[in-house]
């Protein structure tokens, strides 16, 4: 089981997300553990504040390093391992990817802090292992990203998608982006299933799959079609296609 200890000042914010679909059954079936942690009960302050104004001027408020430092001193008190990776969700940090969450997804327990205001007292950094943005924009606080990354690492798990080869040939899984799925009808306003999925021969299927995901990703994304290992039957794809990477 993989227990995620998310420290948050609006620990409210997970209720409903943690209680529907994937994320609901994988609790029930203890394959995850998601232990919400109030940062602000964890302040010295009676109003129970987290944040003050930055040393040297400038707009807004930062997150203290107190509430944090002993949150975290709390959960190495309740946790079982001894080592853990502790994840500020951050617009500075590495852009999160699959290759970073199946990286994750083998860690016994993950503590993710959840950033507000201006940012975090550059202090609280000298504690976390790792420093995870979700993109090249700024959200209101790292509840969001905080989420996607229990979302995305969870679903990586033995058993959680109830049937692991989901996780195999989802988009990203080897560099590419997925091939197109078709369900019935096989016609529906005059738009067809491509006959090769109905055919019945698997060779075919696959080799029609893996040349859509070469072309799909190309169009979508080349910057990953570059980057993916392609092996020599996926140059000939590529070259049937009428795809030069040169």
């Amino acid at each position: 089981m993989l227990r995620f200890f998310i420290l948050t000042i609006f620990p409210e914010f997970f209720d409903s997300p943690l209680k529907v679909s994937i994320l609901k059954r994988a609790i029930e079936k203890k394959q995850i553990d998601v232990e919400l942690i109030n940062i602000r009960d964890f302040s010295k302050d009676k109003h129970r504040k987290v944040d003050d104004y930055p040393y040297g001027g400038g707009a807004g408020m930062v997150m203290k390093p107190e509430p944090i430092f002993e949150a975290i001193d709390y959960v190495n008190s309740i946790s079982a391992s001894s080592k853990k990776r502790i994840i500020l969700m951050s617009p500075q940090g590495k852009i999160f990817n699959n290759e970073i969450a199946r990286e994750l997804s083998k860690e016994e327990e993950l503590i993710i802090i959840c950033g507000h205001y201006e940012g975090v007292d550059e202090r609280v950094k000298t504690l976390i292992t790792d420093e995870i943005s979700i993109g090249d924009f700024v959200l209101t606080g790292g509840e969001i990203p905080a989420l996607a990354v229990i979302d995305a690492v969870s679903r990586l798990l033995p058993g959680v998608l109830g049937c692991d080869e989901s996780a195999l040939f989802e988009s990203f899984s080897d560099g590419l982006l997925e091939y197109p799925q078709y369900t019935r009808p096989e016609e529906y306003r005059g738009l067809k299933v491509p006959q090769v999925l109905l055919s019945g021969n698997h060779r075919e299927v696959a080799l029609f799959r893996r040349k859509e995901s070469l072309r799909i990703t190309y169009e979508k994304r080349p910057d990953l079609l570059k980057k993916a290992k392609l092996t020599e039957d996926d140059k000939k794809l590529l070259k049937e296609l009428n795809i030069d990477l040169d």
